[in-house]
Formats: C-alpha cells, sequence, structure tokens
C-alpha cells in the first residue's frame, strides 16, 4: 500500500517503487490495468503528498484512543471498583445517596452494578457540568457509599473522552471535525489504490505478497515491508474508514439519509406514555418534582424487575422518566454475542408498554451498530481494542516507510528540495472508454456521497491542470 513520493529523475515505469527487475506486467499482459496503473499511482502521488499527514494524526490519536479503555480501568480503579459484598443494597436507595450527595443535579439515568465488585452509575444533569454530558457519581451497591464523582460523555470518563476528542477533532470543535472527515474519505482510496499497485507488482515468489522479501536491501527492504503490512492491514483500514464515515458530518448525513431511504433506520423503543394514564399504582422511590415525571411511580427496582421478566437483564442502562414517558431499561453488553434489547415500562404500574429485540432491528440497523462499535472498541471488549491498536500501529508504520521510500529517491546531485514528480498528465486520455466512463460516473458518485473527498480531489485536479498549463506556457516560452 504504497504511500510514496516519486522523485526527480525516475521513470515513470518506477513511480509504484517497483524496482529493476520487478516491473508490471507489460501491456499485452496486464490489459486494462496497465492503462488504469497511471491514473492510480498519479492519484496515489497526491494523497501521499498531501493526505498521509492527516492520516498519520488520525492514527497515532486512534492508537492513544484504543489504549484508553484500559487505562480508564487503572486511573478510575477506586471510582469504579469497590469489594465485593454478599448482598446489595436496592438501587432506589443508591440513587438516593446520589440525589443526596448532590441536591442541585437532577438524575436522568442509571448504569446498575452488574459484576461483583463493579459500582453503580447515576448520571446527573447539573449546572456544573457542560452540555452533552452528564455528572457520574459512582456508588457502592453494597454499603450505598458514594465513591467519588466525575464528568461523563456518552459513558467515556475525562480521559477517554480527551483522547476521543482529540481523535475525533482535535479539540477544535466543528472545523476540527473536518481534519477527520478528510482522513476517513481517503483513507480507503489510499488502502484499495496501494493494494492494487501491489498486487500488479511481478514477484519471485508467493509469500513476498505477504512477507517482506528476504535479503532485500535499501529502499526495496523499506518498500517490500510497506506492501506486506498493507496487505495484512488493507481489509482493516477499510473498515475503519467505513466505519468512522457513518457518524461524519457530511458523509455520515448522506449515508444516514440513504439508510433511512433503505428501510434501515435503528429504530427505538417507544415509551410515551397514553393520555390520561399513570393515575395508578403506587408512589415509591423518586417524585416528578426530581425527575421531570408527573404521577405515581412503582419505583427503578420494580421497573428493573418488570424488564427482566421479560428478558432483559445483565448489563443494562436504565432511563428515568420524564414527564410523558416512562423507564427506558436497555441492554448494554456489547460482546458477542451483543445483548441490545430494550423495553420500556410504565412508571404507574410496571407494565412494559413496548419491546425491542435486536434480533429484529434492519439489517442496515445492525450492520451500523456492529460497524461503529468495532471502530470505538466496544464490541469484542479487549480483542477489540487490541486490534485497533495495531491497525493505528500499522498505518503509521506504512505511512513512515512511504516517506522514508520518498526520501531515499530523493534529488542528491544539488540536494534541492523537491516532492519529485508523478506520472506524466494526460493517463485517463489513454483509457478505454468502456473503462472511462463507468470511472467517471463512479467518481461522481463518490464525490457526490463522500463531499470531502470530492472536493478535495476537485481542487486537486484544478491545481493540476493550472500546473500543466503553466508549463506548457512556459515550453513555449
Amino acid at each position: 500500500m504504497s504511500i510514496d513520493v516519486p522523485s526527480k529523475g525516475i521513470e515513470p515505469a518506477d513511480e509504484t517503487g517497483t524496482d529493476t527487475g520487478s516491473a508490471a506486467p507489460e501491456t499485452t499482459k496486464a490489459g486494462l490495468w496497465s492503462a488504469l496503473r497511471p491514473l492510480v499511482l498519479r492519484l496515489h502521488f497526491y494523497a501521499g503528498l498531501l493526505i498521509a499527514p492527516l492520516l498519520l494524526i488520525a492514527a497515532v490519536t486512534g492508537l492513544l484512543y484504543s489504549l484508553s479503555f484500559q487505562a480508564e480501568k487503572f486511573v478510575y480503579r477506586h471510582e469504579l471498583q469497590v469489594p465485593a459484598g454478599d448482598r446489595t443494597v436496592p438501587l432506589a436507595t443508591q440513587v438516593e445517596a446520589a440525589r443526596k450527595a448532590h441536591p442541585e443535579g437532577t438524575v436522568t439515568a442509571v448504569w446498575p452494578s452488574y459484576e461483583d465488585g463493579a459500582t453503580t452509575r447515576v448520571l446527573m444533569t447539573t449546572p456544573e457540568v457542560e452540555e452533552g454530558e452528564s455528572l457520574a457519581v459512582f456508588v457502592n451497591p453494597y454499603t450505598g457509599e458514594i465513591r467519588g464523582e466525575l464528568a461523563d460523555s456518552f459513558g467515556a470518563l475525562p480521559l477517554r473522552a480527551w483522547l476521543s476528542g482529540l481523535h475525533s477533532n482535535l479539540h477544535l470543535g466543528d472545523p476540527g471535525r473536518n481534519y477527520s472527515e478528510m482522513a476517513a474519505s481517503w483513507l480507503w482510496v489510499v488502502a484499495l489504490g496501494g493494494l492494487l499497485l501491489w498486487l500488479g507488482r511481478r514477484r519471485r515468489a508467493k509469500r513476498e505478497l505477504v512477507l517482506p522479501e528476504r535479503g532485500a536491501t535499501g529502499r526495496r527492504r523499506t518498500l517490500t515491508r510497506h506492501g506486506a503490512i498493507g496487505m495484512w492491514a488493507v481489509a482493516g483500514l477499510v473498515v475503519l474508514s467505513a466505519t468512522g464515515l457513518t457518524w461524519s458530518k457530511y458523509a455520515g448525513e448522506n449515508i444516514d439519509a440513504i439508510q433511512t431511504q433503505l428501510g434501515g433506520a435503528t429504530p427505538s423503543v417507544s415509551a410515551g406514555l397514553q393520555p390520561g394514564g399513570g393515575e395508578g399504582g403506587t408512589h415509591e422511590g423518586h417524585g416528578g418534582g426530581e425527575t421531570g415525571h408527573q404521577g405515581p411511580d412503582i419505583g427503578i427496582d420494580k421497573a428493573v424487575e418488570a424488564a427482566a421478566a421479560k428478558g432483559v437483564d445483565g448489563e443494562i442502562s436504565v432511563t428515568l422518566p420524564a414527564d410523558g414517558s416512562g423507564y427506558v431499561i436497555k441492554e448494554t453488553d456489547k460482546q458477542f454475542p451483543v445483548h441490545l434489547d430494550s423495553v420500556a415500562v410504565d412508571p404507574a404500574d410496571g407494565r412494559v408498554m413496548d419491546e425491542l429485540r435486536f434480533a429484529d432491528y434492519p439489517v442496515l440497523a445492525k450492520l451500523t451498530r456492529f460497524g461503529i462499535d468495532v471502530h470505538m472498541g466496544k464490541l469484542f471488549g479487549l480483542a477489540n481494542q487490541l486490534a485497533l491498536a495495531a491497525l493505528a500501529l500499522a498505518l503509521i508504520l506504512l505511512i513512515v516507510w512511504g516517506y522514508r521510500m520518498w526520501w531515499l529517491r530523493r534529488p542528491t546531485k544539488d540536494r534541492t528540495l523537491s516532492v519529485g514528480r508523478p506520472m506524466p498528465r494526460g493517463a485517463w486520455r489513454k483509457l478505454p472508454v468502456t473503462a472511462l466512463l463507468p470511472i467517471a460516473a463512479a467518481a461522481v458518485l463518490v464525490g457526490w456521497l463522500v463531499p470531502m473527498l470530492g472536493i478535495s480531489l476537485l481542487v486537486f485536479l484544478v491545481i493540476d491542470m493550472a500546473l500543466g498549463a503553466a508549463a506548457r506556457a512556459r515550453s513555449r516560452a
């Protein structure tokens, strides 16, 4: 997967970093590939020159994020872990302890302890926390003791939340999101383009497709390491690119619209109360003045019991009732096989108003859920996180090796700085019409679906045309 910037004095046939004696097959053997190869090379040149730095930033920050899950367990072990006891106190008692510790806050959700020694996490909105965050109060489920409070951003505690923001937007807000979307938009192009270039090389042994060439030295050794690692990483890099785009700003909106049109939108459990309902039952646990719910309330413990009777138990989150809605209890266990069923419970009488089984999700919604969770290191736990770290490290090595190959091919006579020359212009004119038209149509479609890719590619083309016109003007002068 060569992210390689060629230098002056190198013939176009060697632009991939293919050393003498290992060039791509001749035109008569390669057919369409011989015509397409120069176009792929030229696109690869621009990607290596201008996009690889963004990919490097994304890879480094992604590596740090993938390690943050285990670091979070160590840094916040006092809040997250307690000595296991024989019996737990009621959830209502634990929630009440959190309320007493922060009377200015409003409890919105509860993550009950789901394994021995784990604390209960009570999420609250308070004047101190920023918009989009919650205050997480950690309660010892065996004693009701408060273990600590931390900011919570969709389940991520401060360390992981900070690293997540660094990866997604460099802590620059919406302008910073453009960097990550640009990187995700080009990653699959660079990966697949590099794969084509690597497969198109002639090699002495089949093992050299996936392993570095034995005995190679200098630039050739770097090239074979680069290509072999790329072969192992390409599938994962394409998956990271695709899943990263699903919640990007511009491409994400287009993907979401298409998914909705195809009937693949992610469903949600219906928790709305019927008009005039909620008049019966007993009033236990919390009251309407503390949660926004007005009327009788069976309490969180009985709501959880009602959900468990429907098979929604284990690792769960409980969203407390607000005015006009009931309890929403969701499974949150994303280890495979996943447990992501959910139910809505009427706070007045404990009746299950609605059920939603993950098995009933549309296929596209399931794939989206799996993809996002894989990208965020949640689907397979530690194995997922280690795989992400390995992919991030592989991408770092690919980029570093790509630039090292450029450095080894730099001009050496006059030591002038140069980014080298790409494949000669006009490669697209050598393509047969039967190939050019589908490629052009695909480029327009992809450019619309992934705007950051389309816009940047158009800018590249305009600059390239301008440079070509200036070169022609100089040659005529």
